[in-house]
């Protein structure tokens, strides 16, 4: 299922398991095996979510085990500790993700650059991921690390630099995903920019609040209570 197959608005009725096709079934963990890495690509094929999220390690085996299923493969860079690669560093390792058969990714930014007043250099830092990796490219903002000011230069840098989609932040440690973000960053998406919602999204309300606000992806761990209708309390996402 191709990014570009989602809508902007979820449907009044749209029932927990429709919720599928926007989630982006997200499993980051330096502790999987390629046993709980084979058991994610089937999850995401047999709920039919958007995507598998997955690390760049775990690639490969994730896109031969989606292939023909239409679920794409997504992965994660400069992630989940963000801005601390080198710029040549982030292009290298897009090229070599999009190679393993990645078809999306979600990028950290240098957030201390921005701080620093290198714009320019925080928006390069950003298109040679775009351009190396080839694919649609998802800029975690991490809103809430952001000053008024900041927001604003680091939206128009981020689109500057060829982002498909704009990310409110990379989890839940730094922000609850919530329809205020989402709605800040569709206000100021250009035509063919898109908006991804991530952070401790737990719930089936929360989830249909972020896609009336606007997101057209979802990024949780909590994917399948999510479309079972199975979360309470207890359930954890990142």
């Amino acid at each position: 299922m191709s990014e570009t197959s989602t809508t902007a608005t979820a449907e009044p009725d749209l029932a927990a398991a429709d919720l599928a096709r926007y989630i982006q079934h997200t499993r980051i963990d330096s502790r999987a095996t390629r046993e709980d890495m084979v058991a994610h690509a089937r999850e995401a094929a047999e709920y039919g979510f958007n995507a598998a999220m997955v690390p760049a390690s775990w690639v490969p085996v994730v896109s031969s085990e989606l292939a023909g299923t239409g679920v794409e493969v997504a992965s994660a860079l400069d992630f989940p500790t963000v801005g601390v690669m080198t710029s040549a560093g982030k292009a290298a390792e897009a090229a070599e993700i999009a190679r393993l058969g990645a078809t999306q990714l979600d990028i950290g930014v240098q957030i201390g650059w921005l701080k620093s007043g290198r714009h320019q250099e925080f928006r390069d830092d950003i298109a040679g991921v775009v351009t190396a990796f080839g694919g649609p490219v998802k800029v975690m903002l991490e809103l809430p690390l952001l000053t008024d000011e900041e927001k604003e230069i680091a939206v128009e840098l981020a689109q500057d630099a060829g982002a498909a989609f704009l990310k409110n932040a990379s989890s839940g440690q730094i922000e609850t995903a919530n329809p205020t973000s989402v709605r800040y960053l569709v206000e100021r998406a250009r035509e063919g920019v898109q908006v991804k919602a991530s952070g401790a999204i737990t719930g089936y309300r929360q989830a249909v609040d972020l896609l009336r606000a606007g997101a057209v992806l979802l990024g949780t761990s909590a994917g399948i209570a999510l479309v079972t209708s199975s979360a309470d309390a207890g359930t954890k996402s990142y």
